[in-house]
Parts: C-alpha cells; sequence; structure tokens
C-alpha cells in the first residue's frame, strides 16, 4: 500500500510518498501548477503514480477554524476529484488545518533555513505531515 499525499496550493503542489508498509511518509518534490489555465500538474503525478505503484491520494483539505469549508477547501476537494477521474484510484481528503504553519515553524526551529528557502519546501513538507497525519489515524483505528 504506497499512498501519495499532496499539499495542494493555487501554485504548486506539495507531494509526498509513504512507504510500502505505510508507516512513514517521505517529502518528494513540488509540482508547479497555474489553476487559472488548468494546468494541475497531472502530467508530472502520473509518473509519479506508476514510479511508486500508487494506489490511492491523501489530499489536505484546508478548513476554516469554524469547521467550515471555504473557496480553497472546495478546489481541494475539486482536485480530488480531478485525481479520481484520472487516475482510478481512491482519494482521501483529511483535514489540513495548521499543516502549513507547523511546517514553516519546524524550518524555522532548524535554525539553518532561510526564508527562500523554506518558501521553496514548504509544501513539499507539509504534503509529508498530511500524509503522516492520515496514516497515523489509520493505525491507531486498526488498534
Amino acid at each position: 500500500m504506497r499512498l501519495i499525499g499532496l499539499d495542494v496550493g493555487s501554485k504548486t503542489v506539495g507531494v509526498a510518498v509513504s512507504d510500502e508498509l505505510g508507516y512513514t511518509a517521505q517529502g518528494l518534490e513540488i509540482i508547479p501548477i497555474d489553476e487559472s489555465i488548468e494546468n494541475f500538474g497531472m502530467r508530472r503525478l502520473k509518473k509519479i503514480v506508476r514510479e511508486y505503484d500508487a494506489t490511492g491520494f491523501v489530499v489536505g483539505l484546508p478548513k476554516n477554524m469554524n469547521n467550515t469549508i471555504g473557496e480553497r477547501g472546495e478546489k481541494s476537494q475539486a482536485y480530488g476529484k480531478r485525481l479520481e477521474e484520472k487516475f482510478g484510484l481512491p482519494v482521501h481528503l483529511i483535514d489540513e488545518r495548521l499543516t502549513t504553519v507547523q511546517a514553516e515553524r519546524m524550518l524555522i526551529e532548524e535554525g539553518d533555513v532561510r526564508r527562500e528557502k523554506r518558501e521553496e519546501v514548504i509544501d513539499k513538507l507539509a504534503a509529508t505531515l498530511i500524509l503522516q497525519n492520515y496514516l497515523d489515524l489509520k493505525r491507531n483505528e486498526e488498534k
């Protein structure tokens, strides 16, 4: 069981992949996208799905702090539907509130990561946190 974790933004998609046993998540890359011209990075994702023999996706669902879904959340849901249609694999949406904040805090605490570098890796780290949270949640449900 290999899952691909995605942190979907308007300009980039952070990508992470699980190990084969579904215990750990590892950041892979950041795919540039452009929603305005409907470039959603599907070509690159197709290569990743093939390379890792993925069995599904975990997409971060940004909710508002009051648990409602705003515009960004709706776009993430639409992205999830696109993935299902394109790949025929299950898509799991998981609440991603504060994962980007958590990712930035982790990078700042490392101390040697400049602001420019943080901006380059934050989406990949957020995707890793989204996927790891999902894997941990599933493992705890099985106990």
